[in-house]
């Protein structure tokens, strides 16, 4: 099983290609209150005090969401859901067969199993055990899930396991045989920690990871790597490459040919969020490659090096996907030439890239709706052939056969459950594997795509999800969810739980699809970064008003939803537009923009919105950020502000600190703090019931009572 990460979790975890941010250590003294914010106390995320304070807030918010009667309705709903044994397996290809990490009620932690290809392509695949995550954390006495796994090609039968205590981001790096199924006596382990690893052979690895002081950023990211052999402890471990604490990231990553050959091993160098530098390990060192700062190196195939630019370069345009010859990058960098692969229309953007044997697979989005090309390369030309996929649906890579060219990929819509299929791509072919059934009653519903216009005169889309009987007199209660930022797009797709807890009783939803996101590409994301961010608080701004507008709901049953980044946007949403909304919910945010760059890995995010402790830059930062914003005397949306301890990605005294600044003002609010999940919350299925569970009765309590 490989670690498969989103685009979201890439991003934030600077893994490479979506969303996870690792903390540095909780600092060794507690945060006390400070002349200008009272609350940063609470930032001490196990310290006694904030606990306690943690506690008196649960059982407040127990008695009004929990107490509530919809509570436990809503609860075994979702518990059916997230546990339901007719959910699809998602795969990965490993060593010739297919891997898949099971969650039910019985096993929350997971088991790990196999199954040959064809038996997975049955309706009852044949599978096995390779590794039971419950019995694992019952006999070690710790909350292991399993985030993922390193193997090592071409047998892939070694495996660095990423074992996360708790469902944090920091991981336990263990070395794991799948062939006897135990871990390997006496093999590579790496204590917790925010770490990155890679294969160079059977008995090397090139780790970056806290190797003491001077190896971390200021993000709480490796910036050292180095070489450790087997039996080796990380004392004895080699330096080949060091970053400066001011960089973001240096993480190592491999390129290997269709036979799990290395051809080269590279070196990610993050200098922003958003700016890196790419260099290959020789010999005689680390050379710079000729990539531009705002690239990313997607997959090696039939000898290319397949990127994607984000910034217009060498008569490319931001949004292209290009090729450099790997064999003239490694000969001389300096003359090698890049080759254009794809250029999106205005309309379209590049959402996934990988690579078969000897394929490449694009799955892309047109008006935010979705397709996927393949394109062969032969004689110095790539040519592209569109798979025959259903139309106005998301569609999304789920993994790629290096051996083969066989791949997996879902296609889905707001009201068509999620289907697996497995396609061919020398041959075009796709197959139905697996189907979703579906999870609530859809055929009262439509949905609908509108267009808004921002204050600056932009056009936003949005997808509305509602009852085809809609009386368009303001009276539905509807949801509207928003991220805007780090170029992630909000597609399309199938939330059950939307549709059983809120769809079935009547509510709307809503998808803005504003800037700050990637659905048309870099330039959507660039158009909102640090000094324009109040362009992405506009565009969400005039959806809700253009929903009001058009009747289909008014503000006494709007409601807004975001979580992560979606945190700035919802609580700036409710302090510069508190008579917009009726809801709030505020879920794992970053929301004391001021200090952000101080919590956790923050510090990584200063492309993204700016430097705080740049006069100028915080001087635009002030003027939105929501924690700062809040005023007395105003009326205010009662709020639901949510988050977990084991957030080690987005700090929780983000949202503890909000919470406890609405008390002190006499703003009516809940919050809700869970003891475990991580911020990605894809630990136990039960506890997530729980959660959306509060969701939906604080949003049914202020939207439809």
């Amino acid at each position: 099983m490989r670690l498969l990460l989103s685009v979201c979790a890439a991003a934030l975890l600077a893994a490479g290609a979506a969303n996870a941010q690792t903390a540095p250590a909780a600092a060794a003294s507690a945060p006390a209150a400070s002349a200008t914010d009272p609350f940063q106390w609470l930032e001490d995320v196990n310290g006694a005090r904030s606990m306690e304070w943690v506690k008196a807030q649960n059982a407040k918010a127990k008695a009004t969401l929990e107490g509530d009667a919809r509570f436990e309705e809503f609860r075994k709903e979702g518990l059916a859901i997230f546990t339901a044994q007719d959910r699809i397996p998602y795969p990965s290809f490993r060593a010739g067969a297919v891997d898949n990490l099971w969650q039910d009620a019985e096993r929350p932690h997971g088991v790990w199993r196999k199954a040959s290809v064809e038996s997975y392509r049955t309706a009852e695949p044949a599978w096995e055990t390779v590794l039971d995550i419950d019995a694992l954390a019952k006999a070690e006495g710790r909350d292991w899930f399993l985030k993922g796994s390193i193997c090592l090609s071409p047998d892939e039968t070694r495996c660095l396991l990423r074992l996360s205590d708790g469902g944090k981001d920091a991981v336990t790096l263990r070395e794991f045989d799948t062939k006897t199924k135990t871990f390997v006596d006496g093999g590579f382990t790496l204590s917790e920690g925010k770490q990155y690893a890679e294969w160079i052979d059977a008995d090397t690895l090139v780790v970056g990871r806290d190797w003491g002081a001077g190896s971390l950023s200021e993000s709480g990211y490796p910036i050292v790597l180095k070489t450790l052999k087997r039996g080796q402890g990380v004392d004895q471990a080699k330096e080949i490459y060091r970053g400066e604490a001011k960089d973001v990231w240096v993480q190592p990553f491999a390129l290997r040919d269709a036979d799990g050959k290395l051809q080269a091993l590279m070196i990610d160098h993050g200098l922003t969020f958003f700016e890196k530098e790419y260099l290959l390990v020789t010999d005689k060192g680390a050379v710079k490659l000729p990539f531009p700062k705002k690239a990313s190196i997607q997959s090696l195939v039939n000898g290319q090096v397949v990127f994607t630019v984000e910034e217009d370069w060498n008569g490319f345009k931001a949004g292209d996907l290009l090729a450099y010859d790997l064999a003239a990058l490694k000969r001389d960098p300096a003359k090698a030439k890049a080759t254009l692969i794809y250029s999106p229309k205005p309309n379209q953007a590049v959402e996934g890239v990988a690579s078969t044997r000897d394929r490449l697979v694009v799955t892309g989005l047109e008006d935010v709706t979705g397709f996927v090309d393949v394109y062969g390369y032969a004689k110095g030309k790539w040519t592209a052939k569109r798979l025959n996929m259903p139309a106005n649906s998301s569609i999304n890579i789920v993994d790629t056969s290096k051996s083969s060219n066989r791949l997996f990929l879902t296609t889905q819509g707001f009201l068509d459950p999620t289907t697996l299929v497995l396609a061919d791509a020398s041959t075009g072919s796709v197959e139905k594997v697996k189907a979703l059934p579906a999870r609530f009653d859809a055929s009262k519903d439509t949905v609908e795509q509108f267009w808004a216009t921002s204050n600056d005169g932009t056009k936003i889309p949005y997808f509305v999800v509602h009852r085809k009987d809609i009386k368009l007199d303001g009276s539905t209660p509807t949801l509207m969810y928003g991220y805007g930022g780090f170029q992630l797009s909000k597609p399309p797709v199938y939330l059950p739980e939307v549709g059983k807890l809120w769809l079935e009783r009547g509510g709307a939803y809503v998808i803005a699809n504003i800037r700050g996101g990637g659905e048309f590409g870099p330039a959507w994301h660039d158009a909102v970064l640090k000094a324009n961010r109040q362009k992405a608080f506009d565009d969400f701004a005039s959806v809700g008003q253009d929903l009001i507008s058009r009747k289909i709901t008014s503000a006494r049953h709007l409601g807004i939803y975001g979580r992560s980044n979606g945190g700035v946007l919802t609580t700036v949403s409710m302090t510069q537009h508190p008579e917009l909304f009726n809801a709030v919910v505020v879920e794992s945010p970053l929301i004391d923009m001021m200090r952000y760059h101080k919590l956790s890995a923050g510090a990584s995010w200063v492309g993204e919105y700016g430097n705080p402790d740049i006069p100028e830059e915080a001087a635009y930062i002030a003027k939105y950020s929501g924690y700062q914003n809040l005023r007395p005397g105003v009326t205010y949306p009662k709020a639901y502000i949510t988050t977990n301890t084991k957030d080690d990605r987005v700090h929780p005294g983000h949202a503890r600190k909000y919470a406890a600044k609405l008390e002190a003002m006499g703003v009516p609010y809940i919050y809700f703090e869970d003891d475990f999940g991580g911020h990605s919350y894809d630990a136990d299925p039960t506890a997530n019931a729980a959660r959306w569970a509060r969701h939906y009765v604080y949003l049914s309590q202020q939207l439809m009572d």
